[in-house]
């Protein structure tokens, strides 16, 4: 090809795409949210909601659940007493005006086991929500925080009250901060069916604070 034959094509200056700033965000975008849809799925997530935070429920009673009857109690850096406490968690959450309910879908067969298969389905459905996170502050939002579902299973057992192995992962379970998970469901219209036999699937949400 002679040299008076080739083209070089170059972007013009109004074609380039800037790069996103922080905070410069006017709400959540339908693009954004399509892209975080698509990432989502192969972590499991099946929809995302963006919600205004005060429809966010907190209890002092979601700390009772926790406290008794749970064994990751005391066990876990994801979980209580060391997240915070009920009005840190009011205090956190009333500095963001948006949020992200994440909602995905997992079998019970290993629900009331302790083996391989369970730990790598919570790893892979803690690691959804850290994913999108670190998405959403490359687009721009530097404020997005994840609140995962169920105790961190990075480790098969954690070093708490030693130093974490993970501590760039670790982040606090939905309920350590005191929400009540169904009261905000049902705030933002949604309901969920209690799974009464192991066959069946359950649906696990997790929240990303966002702006």
């Amino acid at each position: 090809m002679s040299k008076s034959a080739r083209k070089i094509i170059k972007l013009s200056e109004a074609e380039k795409k800037d790069p996103p700033t922080f905070r410069g965000n006017n709400g959540f975008s339908t693009d954004v949210h399509q892209r975080l849809s698509d990432k989502g799925k192969e972590y499991g997530i099946k929809e995302i909601i963006s919600m205004p935070t005060d429809q966010i429920v907190l209890a002092e009673w979601v700390n009772l659940k926790c406290r008794y009857g749970c064994s990751q109690f005391n066990t876990n850096w994801c979980c209580p007493p060391a997240t915070p406490d009920l009005t840190q968690s009011r205090n956190i959450i009333a500095e963001y005006s948006i949020a992200l309910l994440l909602e995905g879908e997992q079998q019970c067969t290993n629900f009331y086991v302790n083996n391989s298969k369970k730990r790598a389905e919570q790893v892979r459905f803690w690691k959804g929500p850290l994913i999108l996170e670190r998405q959403l502050f490359l687009e721009g939002y530097d404020k997005a925080f994840s609140l995962v579902s169920g105790a961190c299973a990075l480790c098969k057992k954690c070093f708490y009250p030693k130093k974490c192995k993970f501590p760039t992962e670790r982040r606090p379970t939905v309920e350590s901060l005191a929400i009540d998970l169904i009261g905000t469901l049902k705030n933002v219209g949604k309901s969920t069916p209690v799974a009464l036999d192991t066959k069946e699937c359950f649906n696990y949400y997790a929240i990303i604070l966002l702006d």
